[in-house]
């Protein structure tokens, strides 16, 4: 796999397959001509925009943190500053401690108010793994596809209001079943490291957890879908809980 560098950033010996068992399919292999990207730089925030407060670069990681007596009031998310992708794949690495919850959003807007909020598609991670690899439309339609769902979004007419209830969108029609919830999270290890893999392209958005299909979207709603915009590494509201970030390369594909 060849890592370019952005600017003086620099991540060498980067040895990573993003290949895994279950539904995954190789996409680092010698017949793949495009080259990713590495995002992080693993010593610094160069490239990201967040609060310091929450994020920083230690031992080679992007780390968000929120320590006891420092709960927060909204979601707030570290941005990417290097672009707006459509159609991509991003792979990164992720450790979760404590009994938290976080996500990598893409296709997202920022919002003027909270500072550091992002609006759109989320690959969902939470410390219980009971979300992990969901679908999630941050301050959007909510819950796309539950982990072990291959979910279909038809257009539709009314509000956003209209159709997200008890936190699911309920317009969503689901094609098939990728595996049971139960026995997709015992793939996914606590308290260590794991591979996220993001796939989007045109209409369609797959999350992969250690290579294996966690859900899968058809966004065919013309209306509320996005088709490009920020990436942005999310610490939530809830109790104090440390994320991990590593290994954070992107590529785009046709």
């Amino acid at each position: 796999m060849n890592i370019l560098t952005i600017g003086t950033v620099t991540l060498s010996a980067l040895v990573m397959s993003a290949c895994g068992t279950g539904n995954s399919q190789n996409t680092e292999n010698s017949s793949d001509a495009a080259e990713y990207i590495a995002l992080f730089d693993g010593s610094s925030l160069t490239g990201w925009r967040g609060d310091t407060s929450l994020w920083r670069a230690e031992g080679g990681a992007l780390v968000g943190e929120i320590k006891p007596g420092g709960e927060l009031a909204n979601n707030s998310f570290i941005i990417w500053e290097g672009g707006q992708p459509g159609d991509f794949e991003l792979i990164a690495e992720y450790r979760m401690t404590g009994n938290g919850n976080s996500g990598i959003n893409y296709r997202s807007e920022e919002l003027a108010e909270p500072p550091f909020a992002l609006k759109g598609y989320q690959a969902d991670i939470d410390a219980a793994n009971t979300y992990t690899g969901q679908n999630y439309e941050e301050r959007g339609r909510t819950i796309l596809a539950f982990p072990g769902q291959h979910m279909r979004l038809p257009e539709v007419a009314g509000s956003v209001s209209d159709y997200a209830k008890g936190n699911i969108w309920t317009a969503g029609e689901e094609v098939e079943s990728l595996g049971n919830r139960d026995s997709l999270r015992l793939l996914i290890k606590e308290n260590d490291w794991n591979e996220i893999r993001i796939v989007a392209k045109g209409n369609q958005l797959e999350h992969y957890i250690n290579g294996t299909l966690m859900s899968k979207v058809v966004d065919n709603d013309a209306t509320n879908r996005k088709l490009e915009g920020a990436i942005g590494f999310q610490v939530h509201v809830g109790p104090p809980m440390k994320i991990e970030y590593r290994n954070i390369r992107l590529k785009n594909i046709d």
